[in-house]
């Protein structure tokens, strides 16, 4: 026969509900099952009004539903009643749903939006090579005419020396020179260590 549990403080013929949550938590499995057909409305009423989604809130009120059966012999009597002991377990389970699924929508948010942006400043990487590029000539110019050809020549167009050498009809060993001494005024204008 199953025992009658009254959630409100009415004296009832059966046991009452503090009564049934300090037999569970000695272990008392028909104790539980008296607390948990008392208090599952009650939870799930609770859960559902935090939650607003069926799935969730039936998943919560039964992790809150162990936690009962889990954490019985922490519940003090002197310090409130079961039954509000038991809600006030599902109010924060319920809660700590709604963070932890906002949580992770603000993450999924976040790496999201990570994903969209560039891995560098792209306005910050154009100016700084539009200015470097305004430094190169800038110092170019201060190369003699030879120099500047053989630089441009060289470097740019990707010439060998000795290709530089024919098409500025110069002798390979002035190449050289002319080329090691425009690096090494372009090296000090551009204000480059060594």
């Amino acid at each position: 026969m199953k025992e009658v549990v009254q959630i409100s403080g009415n004296p009832s013929a059966g046991p009452d509900l503090q009564e049934l949550v300090s037999r569970v938590a000695l272990g008392d499995e028909d104790a539980f099952a008296g607390v948990y057909d008392a208090v599952v409305s009650p939870v799930m009423g609770v859960v559902r009004a935090v939650l607003r989604d069926q799935a969730q809130s039936e998943e919560v009120a039964q992790e809150v539903l162990v936690e009962v059966w889990r954490t019985s012999p922490r519940y003090r009597p002197d310090v409130g009643t079961a039954i509000n002991w038991i809600l006030t377990l599902a109010h924060r389970r319920a809660v700590d749903r709604v963070r932890s699924v906002d949580a992770a929508a603000a993450r999924d948010h976040k790496a999201a939006l990570l994903e969209q942006l560039p891995e560098y400043d792209e306005v910050a990487e154009h100016v700084e090579a539009r200015l470097e590029r305004e430094q190169v000539r800038r110092c170019l110019r201060t190369l003699t005419e030879l120099q500047h050809q053989a630089v441009t020549l060289a470097y740019y167009r990707g010439l060998t020396y000795r290709e530089v050498s024919e098409a500025l009809a110069v002798p390979l060993g002035t190449v050289k020179t002319r080329l090691r001494d425009g690096l090494i005024r372009l090296r000090d204008c551009l204000g480059v260590t060594a």
